[in-house]
């Protein structure tokens, strides 16, 4: 086994996601309008990861916005950062759904995303929320 691993790629398109998510939610429009829009032009790029992604936790938002106000520990998600309520949709739709992404990389992906796009008090939001989720996984991934 030679090379590094790409979790660097990986990492820019899972910021690359959020950063979709969020702008469709800011602007109020679908998430497959920000996608395409994305696609047509050259900067920054967006790949065919970040499209599934972006695509999957959107087809998921209503449970994935059900389970993050359930288990938001003195928080609801209206009251959450947008960037913060975005980062944790795409760490619950890992950890719950994405069979391939194991229930680490999926917490520590959304932490290290926290870390690079929120504030100092939100990796460990993100951190603790997740990993409730994590504990509950087995009855939640329906």
């Amino acid at each position: 086994m030679s090379g590094a691993r790409p979790s660097g790629a990986r990492r820019k398109a899972r910021r690359r996601a959020v950063e979709v998510l969020y702008e469709a939610e800011v602007r109020g429009i679908p998430v497959d309008e920000v996608i395409e829009r994305r696609l047509a032009q050259p900067e920054p790029p967006i790949n065919e990861f970040t499209e599934r992604l972006a695509r999957s936790i959107d087809d998921r938002r209503a449970r994935i916005d059900e389970l993050l106000d359930d288990y938001a520990i003195g928080w609801t998600l209206e009251r959450m950062p947008v960037v913060d309520r975005n980062i944790l949709r795409m760490g619950a739709y890992e950890l719950l759904w994405a069979s391939d992404i194991p229930d680490g990389v999926a917490i520590a992906e959304a932490v290290g995303v926290a870390k690079e796009l929120s504030t100092d008090e939100s990796p460990n939001f993100v951190s603790g929320l997740l990993s409730r989720l994590m504990e509950n996984k087995a009855t939640l991934a329906l």
